[in-house]
């Protein structure tokens, strides 16, 4: 299966336009050798995709903000200089999901190593938890997955998400010197709103060996037409930070990942548990946790040393497991 993203003269119009002024359609044409109709269609498909182009009599066609494009060999390069190492790291333009992608290549028995990352400029069909689609606007986000290989089997990967909770902490605060906290079980908000979301998907037997595909989706500089799909209060790194450079994020997240989860296959969750606990966001809030069917509403208490969130419930304390749980702030009239 192949996405296309931007190539070839569609490319090459967004390179122009990503320099932050207005260009004319003439222009584009002439560089190009295309007609201005010509240039006018591919506009067009590139504002389909989600990028936020705009057109003023007389000056032209003109981003309304970059897009800054993911260039492989500076990923690279940043990643080799925090690691001394190299790393198998794809950037594909256009795919249905990058989660998906690594998934087939499992099953599929496809080559794939332990710490591969796949990254991805739009997703077509990206997904969050319980099913819920991951707004996914072409360049104006961070879609991205890693694969790991677990040989202790399914349940020692019970607690995988507070490590690549930290491990998003690490990064950003490395990067951006911003605080974030952490929602129980996989999302990062900055004052209040979400910044980012963590999706762990699982193939293995509950003994032998367990494959990983830890997703990552992170708010980057997202546009306000993407935005009116998100029913919760969110926010991006661009409103908060002006060093906005893709290739350094991920090779930042990248090496934060291999540090925390080779501290996991080490020793669990025990360093980890005391740090997530100190950046709870709904730390001593009453909170709802919910399945779907089922309730409950407690004081939250941080997590437990396998994972799980803890509430106080009537003076009693309870620890809940399961990826299919969703934890929301009580709101009180």
């Amino acid at each position: 299966m192949s996405y296309k993203g931007p190539q070839g003269n569609k490319l090459a119009i967004l390179k122009a336009l990503n320099k932050g002024e207005f260009v004319s359609g003439q222009h584009l044409g002439e560089s190009l050798n295309i007609s201005r109709a010509a240039v006018s269609k591919h506009i067009k498909s590139l504002q389909e995709m989600g990028i936020d182009i705009f057109k003023l009599s007389g000056k032209g066609y003109k981003l309304n903000h970059s897009v800054p494009l993911l260039d492989e060999p500076a990923v690279n390069q940043y990643y080799q200089a925090l690691s001394g190492q190299e790393k198998q790291l794809e950037v594909m333009p256009i795919i249905d999901s990058t989660n998906s992608e690594l998934m087939r290549r499992v099953q599929n028995k496809l080559p794939i190593h332990s710490g591969q990352v796949l990254v991805a400029e739009m997703q077509e069909a990206g997904r969050g938890r319980r099913g819920r689609t991951w707004q996914s606007p072409f360049g104006a986000n961070l879609y991205y997955s890693y694969y790991w290989r677990l040989d202790d089997g399914l349940q020692a990967a019970m607690g995988v998400s507070i490590a690549v909770g930290l491990a998003v902490y690490d990064a950003l605060k490395a990067l951006y010197g911003l605080e974030v906290a952490l929602k129980w079980p996989n999302d990062i908000y900055l004052n209040n709103k979400k910044l980012a979301g963590v999706l762990v998907e699982l193939d293995g037997q509950v003994e032998g060996p367990c494959h990983l595909v830890i997703g990552i989706g992170i708010n980057l500089q997202m546009p306000e037409t993407a935005s009116q799909q998100i029913d919760q209060p969110w926010t991006d790194i661009a409103s908060h930070s002006h060093e906005l450079d893709k290739d350094r994020l991920v090779a930042h997240l990248t090496y934060a990942l291999d540090e925390r989860l080779a501290q996991y296959q080490v020793s669990g969750l025990t360093e980890m548990v005391t740090q997530w606990n100190a950046l709870n966001a709904f730390a001593g809030e009453v909170v709802c946790l919910s399945t779907g069917q089922r309730q409950w509403r407690g004081i939250c208490e941080g997590i437990d040393a396998q994972g799980g969130i803890v509430l106080r419930q009537d003076g009693e304390v309870k620890s809940y497991y399961g990826g299919e749980i969703s934890l929301r702030k009580e709101v009180t009239e």
